[in-house]
């Protein structure tokens, strides 16, 4: 696959994906830009001035960024012992209580969320055990501001640190380890000076994507945040006021914030790359011969999990509470299956899902193709933007969700075709396509990984043999790249399934997804509705994950 016809195909599919990363990626996010520096039709630098003037924004600010901190710090001391546990010791348990640790990433924000005020709110049912344990006439805790917001992170992304770990882990060489020990390095030493660093990669990716997910994280500081104001809630609050010019420059700063640390995590990281020299065999999990260090073990890590799952569990055991059947009592004394019927009754509560679905499936088949071919570019193309076209496929994933929908917002709300605006806004499609730019990330480094995995020179066999680039796409690169690219798609679909951080600036109520009627049955105090929506979803969600994780595991043979 060289000369003239590899040229001609990269300068034939280079043009359309450089505009559409350009169209979706940089250009709404230049209106963002321009739009805060615009007042009374003339460039100035008033919103950032009040921005900076305003305690309340500077608050706000510094209240994203210490929650996403702490959310990295709590969230990395729940996941890595946990890891360390179910992978290092050998119990009665561990392989179904070590994949159950992994079970909350089955569920989005929202509904984890929602399980959480069911358990731990103040009418919770734990909270009501401990009031009446107590003897106390009001509850015992409040759930509000900063320290709620960091509770229910640490609850919801301690499995980025938990599953990475396990990943690093498992990828750690026993070599190291025994040279370590054979030169009389404690354990401490050993834990401190070889397998951290070893794992540093896994756990900076774990610390990037808790960080990202804590600043664009709404759902917790919507429901829990009382007085307290984040970045995202202030943007929301300010949206929904009309003051345009002060949520665009929240919108810039917010922005700037998430790309500021990952360019510092990025330097950090170059400074600091560890690699194995050994023969990579894997460290074999120690069996806990004494039957009290067993029992002890054994209790800790099943303990954690389950007090970890019971939050998930509670909101099973709510959605079959019937509206009204749960009000002062510790636990629902009424149950029903009448929230499930409702489902299958009322139109007006399935269609949420429906709608979900559809607009998942849309967004996921379109990262599909778009990011097959830009892949392909990125891993086989020579041309100078091959950089920048890297480098716009990774830029979505530290954009807060919030970013995204004002960007959007900012953008398509005007007819200028000519300009290459359209009015999405207040369309079915505008959800669809901030899905699509989201998820781009997930699929294109998926995609990119595949690519380089397998020699180039098959497809240059096929060229030989007389194949033309899209038969050789077909029946040679597609079916190698195809189980890294399902495994991209399946995390892209199942995330924008449940996505409503983009979802709640932007649906109108024909195209409503699921998160939002989770929401709305809330504000309704319908808990059992909310539920069960919720219960919903998570199954939704756990199907694909089957069906995706089957279809991955077996994908197809090349020429196929």
């Amino acid at each position: 696959m060289r000369g003239g016809w590899n040229r001609r195909v990269t300068l034939l599919l280079t043009v359309p994906t450089g505009l559409v990363l350009l169209w979706t990626v940089v250009y709404p996010n230049l209106f963002v830009l321009g739009d805060s520096l615009v007042e009374g039709g003339r460039i100035t630098l008033a919103g950032y001035r009040e921005f900076l003037a305003t305690r309340a924004e500077l608050e706000a600010l510094w209240a994203s960024l210490w929650i996403s901190v702490g959310s990295v710090v709590l969230s990395a001391l729940v996941g890595v012992p946990l890891a360390f546990l179910f992978s290092r010791y050998e119990f009665p348990g561990r392989s179904l209580f070590g994949a159950l640790a992994a079970l909350p990433v089955l569920l989005p924000p929202l509904v984890g969320v929602i399980a959480f005020l069911f358990l731990y709110g103040e009418s919770g049912m734990l909270t009501r055990v401990v009031q009446t344990a107590l003897g106390l006439e009001s509850a015992p805790w409040r759930l509000v501001g900063g320290p709620a917001i960091l509770l229910v992170h640490a609850y919801t992304m301690y499995v980025y640190f938990y599953l990475f770990t396990l990943a690093g882990l498992a990828r750690l060489d026993e070599g190291a380890l025994e040279a370590a020990a054979s030169l009389g390095a404690s354990r401490l030493r050993t834990l401190r000076s070889v397998t951290l660093p070893m794992l540093a990669p896994a756990l900076g990716a774990a610390a990037l994507l808790v960080f990202m997910t804590s600043m664009a994280s709404f759902s917790a500081p919507y429901i829990f945040g009382g007085g307290f104001r984040v970045l995202t809630t202030q943007i929301f609050a300010s949206k929904l006021s009309g003051a345009t010019t002060m949520a665009m420059t929240e919108t810039v700063v917010l922005a700037s914030a998430s790309l500021a640390f990952l360019w510092l995590l990025r330097r950090y990281e170059r400074g600091r790359e560890y690699a194995a020299v050994g023969k990579g065999i894997g460290r074999a999990r120690r069996l806990v011969r004494s039957r009290w260090a067993r029992t002890v073990i054994a209790g800790a890590g099943i303990g954690v999990v389950l007090v970890l799952l019971l939050p998930h569990l509670t909101l099973l055991l709510v959605s079959f509470v019937p509206e009204g059947g749960w009000t002062t009592e510790i636990v629902p004394s009424r149950y029903t299956l009448e929230n499930y019927r409702d489902l299958m009754r009322e139109p007006d509560l399935l269609t949420p899902a429906l709608n979900s679905l559809q607009m998942a499936t849309l967004a996921t088949a379109a990262n599909v193709v778009f990011c097959f071919v830009a892949a392909y570019l990125v891993v086989r193309g020579r041309f100078p933007a091959r950089g920048l076209i890297n480098t716009l496929l990774v830029v979505p994933w530290a954009l807060p969700g919030t970013v995204i929908a004002i960007g959007l917002a900012a953008t398509f709300s005007v007819h200028q075709p000519w300009a290459g605006r359209f009015v999405l806004i207040g369309t079915f499609w505008i959800l669809p396509m901030a899905y699509f730019i989201r998820n781009t990330p997930l699929v294109a480094q998926a995609a990119i990984a595949s690519f380089r995995q397998f020699d180039p020179s098959l497809e240059e066999a096929a060229h030989s043999l007389g194949a033309g680039w899209l038969l050789t796409m077909r029946r040679v690169a597609l079916p190698l790249v195809l189980p890294g690219l399902a495994a991209g798609a399946l995390l892209a679909f199942v995330t924008a399934l449940g996505e409503f951080v983009a979802s709640i600036l932007l649906y109108t109520h024909r195209s409503r997804p699921i998160s939002i009627e989770i929401l709305g049955q809330l504000r309704a105090f319908d808990f059992g509705g909310a539920a069960a929506l919720g219960v919903i979803l998570a199954v939704l969600m756990a199907l694909a994950f089957w069906v995706g994780g089957r279809f991955v595991r077996g994908g197809p043979a090349v020429g196929g």
